[in-house]
């Protein structure tokens, strides 16, 4: 079929790209080939318009087994010949058509990114966002992501371990659903996905191929419209019970040693996985595309190539031992395919039938080939002005605090998120002894080691839209906390980077300040970024969504036994706050949903500030001077007490110390850089001493008392009168 420049742009091609198109191949491509450099070249698989951006972003770690980028996923060092993998993507879009099977695919497709290195995922994580809960069109959608999650997750046998959930109005047509993957590695066991050995033969296993996810890659690369429904077909179908096959024979072929590489097929299916390991291995292909195993009769060449269907592996192995391959996954009862076979020359040759139907180099189709690479313009975002302009002064200070504070309590971005975490397994394969001892990340016990692993995902989206650079550098900080407060130290960096239309250029300017303080974050925290992924195109009718630059971080403890919970233990404990209170009301849940201040800065944060903070907290879980431990965050300090006295039923009394700061900054803002302690009497000596020895602020704020909400000497009621609506809020909302 002879292609035009009309075709390449219905593909989502520029007319430049189809130029350049047109210079590799030293002719105009047919329909099959520019329909895949159509996926190829897509944001969603070349990054064109983030990729220098990114290479910016500190990338090298003592503790990296593997470059960024180099692999599916990041690869740690944690001690006992162990290695941690982990990676986190968005499936966005998809979700946004089919809420349960675009999530559930999500989470099959960020598993299979982590057992194609021959790792065994052990934990699970997500990152939602979606539209005001109020709204039908948002429970659908809440409903079906989170039994997406469940099903797949569940039934694959790896717990959700943690997770975040936000509900903001510009999320309410493009929901975000991010995906996050932890596994464990024997050192020196891991595969690599990468194409060697002319001649060694080329297989397909898993499951049989159809025309669900044909251009998914390219779909996630365009903005959600009333028309997007129409694209159903790019929305992938997930089969859990079999990726649990799939995974359980990639591992027992691994240690055969017949494989020479091993890559998932997600995005953009044959041709993607067939083109990267090519052009890493720096060799070619000949792939005969009728040995593909179909489940639909009559594919056309370009819908097998581009196919997105699901639990799939590409596979190249040593000539000669093909039989090993082959009786493992008859074992599984799992199709396994020669399709082709390796060539020297550097291209992807597709055949069906013995016809050629393209030819291409497969260098030219990659990131860090031939795909193109732009540097976008960017200026200041018009909104900023409305930002500049906030005055504090022009909110009153409220009378009655704690009718403020039960309204927070309840917000659905604060209150608990009972009704979705209890549809997922959270224990199921692993050791997660956060389910019922909470702490600020998921602690997950590595088996083999007697060390745990740290595990959250973070981002206050609101902080970025209001400073992308000072949000951002918070995002990497809320996350080392929480690895911080539960015991552990960061390791690394996995993102998810979820932003509006790349070329608007106010858009543009979010995303390039946010690299640039997520970088400063990194390296502070010594946790480069292993790898992610870029969701650019996230739309609703007025415009971006807020930036969402999320992070994923892996954290070490050496002992488990050096964890860290949230929870209050006993009656007559002391409780303080370590870090400085600040009069500071910006960006807080507080002011934007209770005073529906929508323009409002930052909070307070500083780099440095944080570090010092930081490193204080982890030696007094150390020195074991303290007996939880809890950051302030969302709803401010009044929150983070009563979170921290719900887990074991417990009350308190505090009162504002610190009588300079109006009240509702003391208790609801949400200035950075704080935590919640409590310590048994017998310690507090030891803990002030050592408090005033930091050159880190702390205050003391009260006890902990039986049952009651005691706040400046008023007593504001029973804990469980506080604990019901705070655990029922989205409950009753999903009901209504």
């Amino acid at each position: 079929m002879e292609t035009t420049v009309e075709t390449a742009k219905q593909l989502g091609l520029l007319p430049e790209e189809f130029e350049q198109i047109k210079q590799i191949l030293g002719r105009t491509p047919n329909f099959n080939e520019l329909a895949a450099y159509s996926v190829m070249w897509s944001e969603h698989c070349s990054y064109k318009n983030s990729i220098k951006w990114l290479k910016t972003l500190p990338r090298d770690g003592s503790k990296l087994l593997v470059k960024a980028g180099e692999e599916n996923a990041g690869l740690a060092d944690i001690g006992d010949g162990y290695g941690v993998v982990f990676k986190i993507e968005s499936h966005n879009h998809p979700s946004a058509i089919e809420p349960f099977q675009g999530a559930a695919t999500g989470v099959g497709g960020i598993h299979r990114d982590i057992f194609t290195m021959g790792a065994r995922p052990i934990a699970a994580l997500n990152s939602l966002r979606f539209g005001n809960l109020q709204d039908p069109k948002t429970r659908h959608l809440l409903k079906g992501v989170v039994s997406g999650i469940g099903h797949y997750g569940n039934c694959f046998g790896v717990p959700t371990v943690g997770g975040e959930v936000y509900f903001e109005e510009c999320y309410h047509t493009n929901p975000l659903v991010n995906a996050m993957s932890v596994g464990i590695v024997k050192i020196g066991e891991t595969i690599s996905a990468t194409a060697e050995g002319i001649g060694n033969p080329v297989f397909i296993v898993g499951s049989s191929t159809g025309k669900d996810g044909i251009g998914g890659a390219s779909f996630a690369s365009a903005d959600i419209t009333a028309d997007s429904a129409q694209d159903l077909p790019a929305v992938q179908v997930g089969d859990p019970f079999q990726e649990k096959k799939l995974l359980e024979a990639c591992l027992e072929v691994i240690p055969t040693g017949a494989l020479v590489g091993m890559q998932d097929m997600g995005a953009a299916g044959i041709i993607c996985s067939t083109a990267e390991t090519s052009a890493k291995g720096g060799v070619g292909m000949i792939i005969h595309l009728e040995k593909v195993p179909m489940r639909q009769q009559n594919m056309k060449s370009w819908e097998l190539l581009l196919s997105e269907s699901q639990e799939r592996m590409l596979m190249v192995v040593k000539k000669g031992r093909e039989k090993e391959v082959l009786e493992v996954f008859e074992k599984w009862d799992l199709p396994c395919s020669v399709i082709g076979e390796v060539t020297g020359d550097g291209l992807l040759k597709f055949y069906m039938h013995g016809e050629l139907e393209a030819e291409i180099p497969a260098e030219s189709l990659v990131l860090g080939g031939g795909a193109p690479v732009y540097d976008r313009t960017y200026e200041r975002p018009v909104y900023f002005d409305k930002i500049d302009a906030f005055d504090p002064q022009n909110i009153p200070v409220p009378t009655d605090l704690k009718k403020v504070a039960e309204a927070i309590s309840v917000i659905p971005n604060i209150a608990s998120k009972r009704w979705i975490y209890t549809q997922y397994d959270s224990m199921v394969g692993t050791v997660n002894s956060s389910t019922n001892q909470p702490s600020d990340a998921a602690v997950v016990l590595v088996k083999e080691t007697g060390k745990a692993l740290a595990l959250t995902t973070d981002c206050n989206s609101r902080y970025v839209y209001a400073d992308p650079y000072k949000g951002a550098m918070i995002a990497v900080s809320e996350a080392a906390r929480n690895i911080v407060c539960s015991g552990g130290a960061p390791l690394g960096v996995t993102n998810c980077l979820n932003f509006g239309n790349p070329y608007d250029p106010q858009v543009y300017f979010q995303f390039v300040h946010a690299i640039k303080g997520m970088g400063e974050a990194c390296k502070k925290f010594d946790a480069p970024v292993t790898g992610g992924n870029v969701s650019f195109y996230n739309q609703h009718p007025e415009g971006a969504v807020y930036p969402t630059p999320t992070i994923g971080m892996v954290g070490i403890l050496d002992a488990v036994e050096n964890k860290m919970t949230l929870g209050f233990k006993q009656q007559g404990d002391l409780i303080y706050m370590v870090g400085k209170s600040s009069n500071d009301i910006n960006s807080s849940e507080y002011l934007h949903k209770y005073h529906g201040v929508e323009f409002s800065p930052a909070p307070h944060f500083d780099l440095d500030e944080e570090y010092a903070f930081q490193q204080v907290v982890a030696k007094l879980i150390s020195n074991q001077f303290i007996q939880s431990a809890h950051d302030v965050s969302e709803g401010g300090l009044f929150i983070s007490v009563l979170e921290s006295a719900f887990v074991n039923g417990l009350g308190f009394e505090v009162t504002q110390g610190e009588m300079e700061i109006r009240a509702d900054a003391y208790w609801f803002g949400e200035a950075q850089s704080r935590a919640v302690v409590s310590i048994s009497i017998d310690k507090q000596i030891q803990f002030e001493a050592f408090m005033k020895s930091s050159g880190i602020d702390f205050e003391f704020l009260g006890k902990v008392i039986e049952n009651a909400v005691v706040v400046n000497a008023e007593n504001w009621g029973n804990i469980k009168l506080w604990e019901s609506p705070y655990n029922e809020k989205i409950s009753s909302l999903m009901a209504g």
